[in-house]
This record gives C-alpha cells, sequence and structure tokens, in this order.
C-alpha cells in the first residue's frame, strides 16, 4: 500500500508488526501532547500493545505510515457492528502523523488504506471521533466524512464502570 505525496514524498502503508511497538507508544505519546493532555494520561506500554494487537486475540489493528522507510505516523482501528446496516464496520480510535510529515498526504494515504481494509471486509462504514477545536476536522470533511451532529459520545469508566459492574455481583 504506497501512495505518492507532495514533491513525490513516497508514502507507504503497512500493517505494524511487533517491533512497531515503541513506536506506537511514541505516537500515543504524540497524541496526548497534541490533545493537550499531560504525559501520564498515557499508561500504555509496549507489553500491552503486543498482548493487545500480536497476541491470541487481537483486540485492534494498527497501521504505520512510513516515508523513506521512517515511521512517520500510524492509525489504530478495530471492528464494530451496524445492526441497522446488518454489516460490520471499522473504528478509528486513533489517527496521528507527526508534525514534521503532516500536509504531505501521511493522513490521506492511512484514511484510504482503513477505506480498502473496509470495503474488503464488507463494512458498511468507517467512524471516528475527533476534538471539536482540532483542526483536523477540516481535513476529514474534504474526504468525505460527515460529523454526526445530533450523536453524543458517551463514557463509562473509572470509579463509575466499576459501580455498575458490582451491581452485577450482587444480583
Amino acid at each position: 500500500m504506497g501512495a505518492p505525496g507532495p514533491a513525490g514524498r513516497r508514502v507507504r502503508v503497512r500493517f505494524a508488526v511487533p517491533a512497531d511497538a515503541p513506536a506506537i507508544v511514541s505516537f500515543v505519546r504524540g497524541l496526548a501532547a497534541f490533545e493537550r493532555e499531560p504525559p501520564e494520561s498515557v499508561r500504555l506500554t509496549e507489553s500491552d500493545l503486543r498482548r493487545d494487537l500480536f497476541g491470541a486475540t487481537p483486540r485492534a489493528e494498527v497501521l504505520i505510515a512510513e516515508q523513506r522507510g521512517r515511521a512517520v505516523g500510524f492509525a489504530l482501528f478495530f471492528a464494530n457492528y451496524s445492526t441497522w446496516e446488518g454489516r460490520p464496520g471499522l473504528y478509528i480510535e486513533d489517527l496521528f502523523v507527526e508534525e514534521a510529515a503532516r500536509s504531505q498526504g501521511v493522513g490521506r494515504a492511512l484514511m484510504a488504506a482503513v477505506a480498502r481494509l473496509a470495503r474488503e471486509r464488507g463494512c458498511a462504514r468507517v467512524e471516528l471521533s475527533v476534538l471539536d477545536w482540532n483542526p483536523a476536522r477540516a481535513f476529514y470533511e474534504r474526504l468525505g466524512m460527515r460529523w454526526m451532529r445530533e450523536w453524543l459520545p458517551y463514557r463509562l469508566d473509572g470509579a463509575a464502570l466499576d459501580a455498575l459492574a458490582a451491581e452485577g455481583e450482587q444480583a
């Protein structure tokens, strides 16, 4: 999977391998910094990735974007399912391109690779979430993605997750 970027900078997209774990952790830390989160907010380790991406039961997949043989970005995604469509979809949890490689077709190459995988796998859609202030929103819209204004994300984690899970134990 390769695509030319501006000024002939070729972008190669490939599936991640276990040796990419350090780069993936670095990209996630870069994403956290971009999103104005403190470094300690990222608890991800290389061991977590080896277990969850490359273990017996992979929980997600990662595509790595390279320029001149060097990893410059990644997309981490996993399958979801639409009961309305009766078909699977892909959810992009993280997409990140190093600052020096932005505006060179890297993000587009990663998104195109995910879209190709979605079609090959019979998926009805590709989804992601983006912070309201992130300038990448315009990039996603140029790709043809649409903002689902009527859908609001909700999350259950931490103490609230523990408390609700405990209710099931008492029944």
